[in-house]
């Protein structure tokens, strides 16, 4: 009953809790926190002392003792009370403009396909320690078909490939369920873990994370440009330790991201080949879609529908499509009850 009447103060939440971005929709309102997934911490002390882009600034720039750590590795939770610190503190942001001194919201919260029994669970109870007085979890790559406006309810193939910042979700959908799915923990972060190592390899050159993922924005490709780019490497020799810098261009990038794009494409062909004849039909008339950050990447439209043979687009506003799919569930969660994937909580009953 309290729950209930705290409930009238507080507002339903869509939250979509990636490795590298967590952005958070309020319902009647739309996406209004779109931050990194960064918790900067005291170790002597234990204290928390930011959290999203103030904490995003201190990475690699922090005295010994203070570290700006990602509490969620490749989609899943790795520190469970940084975790849930850091959806204490988006839960208050949201609620900082009402007189709501104690809300206690309901929330749909997106999970990579992939996840286990034991790492939804952690979601689940991050989430009810922080704050949320329901939740609901939602498939990622369910979430972005939704948040795209695919006709998921009805008895049609549709792909839809997730490419995000610790993992690819990759999801055939057909009547409310997934029909197919591949996750890979190869996205965002596996492309910038290979700039750092082909900079070390090539030019004896080490790179910090977000200089990687600067390069990567700036001239990462997955197919050959007619325009070639050049970007500047700038990080410390090896052999001196001294600053060193060094120009590239987007040939280099490719050639070292070469063999995780193709990993990616490859789960994408596997998916297909695992899907029902009648369902490819559908498939091959609607196409493949991408969506997260990932899919930006130059090129990796045309390359994935030159290996596949099937019809392939970028979403528009990628990187928002799953938060904005927790938010379609929330605003009609009678007729979407189907695509949540059921807790140890509540049991989601079946559509009648």
């Amino acid at each position: 009953m309290l729950g209930r009447l705290l409930g009238y103060f507080s507002k339903d939440i869509g939250i979509d809790l990636g490795t590298a971005n967590t952005l958070v929709y309020v319902r009647g309102k739309g996406i209004v926190i779109n931050e990194p997934s960064v918790v900067a911490v005291n170790r002597k002390t234990g204290q928390i002392l930011a959290i999203g882009t103030e904490a995003k600034r201190m990475v690699g720039r922090t005295p010994a003792h203070i570290v700006a750590t990602r509490p969620l590795v490749q989609g899943v939770i790795s520190d469970f009370e940084v975790t849930e610190e850091m959806l204490r503190h988006f839960i208050q942001k949201v609620h900082n403009e009402t007189f709501s001194f104690f809300p206690r919201p309901r929330v749909a919260i997106g999970i990579p396909s992939g996840v286990t029994e034991v790492e939804r669970r952690a979601v689940e109870d991050a989430a009810r320690n922080a704050g949320a007085r329901e939740v609901y979890l939602v498939e990622e790559p369910m979430a972005a078909a939704i948040g795209v406006r695919m006709p998921v309810q009805e008895a049609v193939g549709s792909v839809v490939v997730d490419i995000g910042g610790g993992t690819t979700d990759i999801a055939v959908i057909s009547l409310g369920g997934i029909v197919t799915s591949k996750n890979l923990r190869i996205a965002g972060d596996k492309l910038n873990e290979d700039i750092i190592r082909f900079a070390r390899e090539e030019y004896k050159l080490v790179l910090g994370e977000r200089t990687a993922e600067n390069i990567k924005i700036a001239i990462g490709s997955a197919v050959e440009l007619s325009q070639p780019l050049e970007a500047t490497m700038r990080g410390r020799d090896v052999i001196s330790g001294l600053p060193k810098e060094v120009v590239v261009d987007d040939s280099d990038i490719r050639r070292a991201t070469k063999h995780s794009i193709q990993a990616i494409v490859n789960a994408v062909k596997a998916a297909v080949e695992e899907t029902p004849p009648e369902l490819v039909a559908d498939i091959m008339h609607h196409g493949i879609t991408l969506v997260g950050g990932g899919s930006l990447l130059r090129g990796l439209d045309k390359l994935v529908a030159s290996e596949t043979r099937i019809p392939t687009r970028i979403a528009e506003d990628p990187m928002s499509a799953v938060v904005r799919g927790t938010g379609v569930i929330l605003e009609d969660l009678d007729a979407l009850r189907n695509v949540l994937v059921s807790t140890r909580y509540e049991k989601v009953p079946a559509p009648a």
